[in-house]
C-alpha cells in the first residue's frame, strides 16, 4: 500500500473512533445518576427495554441516535432527542421500536423529540412495519411549548399518523412503562393493543396537582389513573403487566402471532461477502475533499463477490450507474465519481461535479430500475451541477431537472449514503432528504451544505466586506483574513455530518463497514410494502 492509502487510512479510522465515542456518551441519555434512579424505581432504561425486547441473534439499526446533539444547551441538552428508535425483530418479525428516554428530563419532548418520533412513523408508514411504542414521557417540555404544540409536523401530528396507520393495517402496540399524560395519553389508546406496568405505569389527561386546580378534586395518580384503574375500571387498556419485563413479554407473544405480509417482491439470493476487503474502504477514500479516488474501487468493497455490472460506462463518466447485489438483495447504484475524467471527445470533466451527459445516464438508469423493480442505492459525493456559458448552453439545467424528475417520481425504494460532498442541487438529484429516501446515512467523512466551507466562506466574506466598505469603514488584510476565518469556522461547524445528524437531515451516522447492513436491512423493510403505484416521469423536456 502506497503513502497516501495509509494516511487516508490513519484519517477515517480516527474519524470512526470518534464516532464510536460520541455513541458511547449518546448512550448514557441523561447521565449514570439518572439511570441509577431510575432503576432505584424498579424500571430498564430505554435501551434496557429495547435490547430485552429485540430477537438478540438478529441485526437492529438505531435511527438518529445524535438528533438533538449540541441543541438546546440552554435548557440542560436533550441527549438522543430523548427518544430511542430502532429496527429491528421481535419474535422473528421486522418491527420499529420507540421507546421514550425517561432520564431525559423525565422523557419530556422538545422540538426534536417530535421530529424524531415523526419520522419512526413515517419509517413505519413507508414500509408496513409493526410499530411498539415503549411509554414513560413527562409530555411536552412546556418551556418550548410553541414549537411543540399547534403547527402540522408538531405533536397532534403523531395521533394523527396513529389513526391513519390504523386505518392501513400497520400493526400498533404500545407499552405504558411509566407516566403517560394529557395528549400523550392517545397514543396507547389510538394503538391496537396497550399494556400497562402495575405501580409504575400511569395514564390521565391531567395528573392529581392539575386536578385539584381545575375542578377541585382531591385523588391520588394511582387512583386517578394506575394501572388497576384502567385494566379493571375504565376498561382503557388491555392488559396488566407486573413489572416492564412481563409488559415486554406479552409484546412478544403478540407479534409472535401476528400473520405473514404481501411481499414487494425484490429480487433476492444467497449473500455473499465482498472479494475485496472492506476495511480498504479508509485507505482509498481520500482524506482531502480536494483529492481523487475511484468510487469503483468503494463500490467494488460494499457488493457481493465484488462485482459491479456498469451501465452505460463508457458515457456521462461522473456518475456511475449499474447493477450489483448488497447481502443477496439486487440493487441499481447511482454514485458520484470524483476522479477527473476524460470525454470521447478529449474534454476534461471535473471529479464530483454531474454534467449534462451524465444526468442523462442516470435519468435513464433510474427509469429501468422502476421498471425491473430493483431498489435503489445512492453513493454521495457531489459538489453539484457544472456551472458556464458552455454548460447553460449545453442545457445542463435540463437535463438536471430531468434527473430530479426521475429522483422525485421513482416508486422502487431508495437508499442514500453520503460518503463525502453532497452541496447544492447535487444532494437534491442524487436523493437527498427532501426525495424521501427510505433510510438516509452518512459516514463520518460526509459533509452537507449548499457549497464547500471554502466557497461560501469566500461568497460571505465579499458581501461583508463591501457592506463594511459602503459604510465608509477600512478593512485592513489582517481584518480580513480574521473575518474569513471566523465565517469559515461557523460555516464548517455547520456542515459537519453530526450537524445535520442532530437535526434529523440523516437518519444516522455509520462506520463504512456498516454500509451493507444498513441498506440490506431498509430493503428487507421496503419488502413489506408492495409497490402500487406506476412510475410515470411527468412533463419533461428532451
Amino acid at each position: 500500500m502506497d503513502l497516501t492509502f495509509n494516511k487516508n487510512e490513519d484519517h477515517n479510522k480516527i474519524l470512526v473512533s470518534e464516532l464510536r465515542k460520541k455513541l458511547a456518551k449518546v448512550k448514557l441519555g441523561g447521565g449514570k445518576s439518572r439511570i441509577e434512579k431510575h432503576h432505584a424505581k424498579g424500571k430498564l432504561t430505554a435501551r434496557e427495554r429495547i435490547d430485552y425486547l429485540l430477537d438478540s441473534k438478529k441485526p437492529s439499526l438505531e435511527i438518529a441516535a445524535f438528533a438533538g446533539e449540541g441543541m438546546y444547551e440552554e435548557h440542560g441538552g436533550c441527549p438522543c432527542g430523548g427518544v430511542v428508535i430502532k429496527i429491528g425483530f421481535i419474535s422473528g418479525k421486522q418491527c420499529i421500536v420507540v421507546a421514550n428516554d425517561a432520564t431525559v428530563k423525565a422523557g419530556a419532548w422538545f422540538p426534536i423529540t417530535v421530529k424524531k418520533n415523526l419520522r419512526a412513523q413515517e419509517i413505519a408508514i413507508e414500509n408496513r412495519l409493526p410499530i411498539i411504542y415503549l411509554v414513560d414521557s413527562a409530555g411536552v417540555y412546556l418551556p418550548m411549548q410553541e414549537e411543540i404544540f399547534p403547527d402540522k409536523e408538531h405533536f397532534g401530528r403523531i395521533f394523527r399518523n396513529n389513526a391513519v396507520m390504523s386505518s392501513m393495517g400497520i400493526t400498533q402496540i404500545a407499552a405504558v412503562m411509566g407516566s403517560c399524560v394529557a395528549g400523550g395519553a392517545y397514543l396507547p389508546i389510538m394503538s391496537d393493543e396497550a399494556i400497562i406496568v402495575d405501580k409504575t405505569g400511569s395514564i390521565f389527561l391531567a395528573g392529581s396537582y392539575l386536578v385539584k386546580a381545575a375542578i377541585g378534586e382531591n385523588v391520588d395518580n394511582e387512583t386517578l389513573g394506575g394501572a388497576t384503574t384502567h385494566s379493571e375500571i375504565s376498561g382503557v387498556i388491555d392488559y396488566k403487566a407486573k413489572d416492564d419485563h412481563d409488559a415486554l413479554d406479552t409484546i412478544k407473544n403478540i407479534v409472535s402471532k401476528i400473520g405473514d405480509f404481501e411481499k414487494a417482491g425484490f429480487n433476492r439470493e444467497q449473500s455473499s461477502k465482498p472479494s475485496e476487503d472492506p476495511n480498504e474502504i479508509y485507505g482509498i477514500l481520500s482524506k482531502s475533499r480536494a483529492e481523487q479516488y475511484d468510487m469503483r474501487e468503494i463500490i467494488k468493497r460494499l457488493v457481493d463477490k465484488s462485482v459491479f455490472e456498469e451501465y452505460k460506462k463508457g458515457y456521462g463518466k461522473t456518475i456511475l450507474t449499474g447493477y450489483a447485489r448488497i447481502d443477496g438483495w439486487a440493487v441499481g447504484i447511482v454514485a458520484n465519481q470524483r476522479i477527473l475524467v476524460k470525454t470521447k471527445k478529449g474534454e476534461m470533466q471535473f471529479g464530483g461535479v454531474i454534467y449534462s451527459d451524465s444526468a442523462d445516464k442516470a435519468t435513464r438508469f433510474i427509469a429501468n430500475c422502476n421498471q425491473k423493480k430493483i431498489p435503489l442505492v445512492f453513493l454521495q459525493d457531489v459538489t453539484g451541477f457544472m456551472v458556464g456559458s458552455k454548460s447553460e448552453q449545453g442545457g445542463i439545467i435540463k437535463d438536471g431537472a430531468k434527473m430530479v424528475n426521475a429522483v422525485s417520481n421513482s416508486v422502487v425504494p431508495k437508499f442514500t449514503i453520503i460518503i463525502g460532498n453532497s452541496y447544492g442541487a447535487g444532494n437534491y438529484a442524487m436523493c437527498g432528504k427532501a426525495y424521501d429516501p427510505r433510510l438516509i446515512v452518512a459516514w463520518p467523512s460526509a459533509a452537507l451544505a449548499v457549497m464547500s466551507g471554502n466557497s461560501a466562506a469566500k461568497v460571505l466574506l465579499q458581501i461583508e466586506t463591501a457592506s463594511l466598505k459602503k459604510a465608509g469603514k477600512k478593512i485592513t488584510k489582517k481584518e480580513e483574513e480574521d473575518l474569513f476565518n471566523k465565517i469559515k469556522t461557523r460555516y464548517d461547524m455547520q456542515i459537519s455530518p453530526y450537524y445535520a445528524a442532530s437535526r434529523i437531515w440523516t437518519d444516522a451516522i455509520i462506520d463504512p463497514l456498516d454500509t451493507r447492513s444498513w441498506i440490506s436491512m431498509g430493503i428487507e423493510a421496503a419488502n413489506h410494502a408492495p409497490i402500487k403505484k406506476p412510475f410515470n416521469l411527468g412533463v419533461i423536456q428532451v
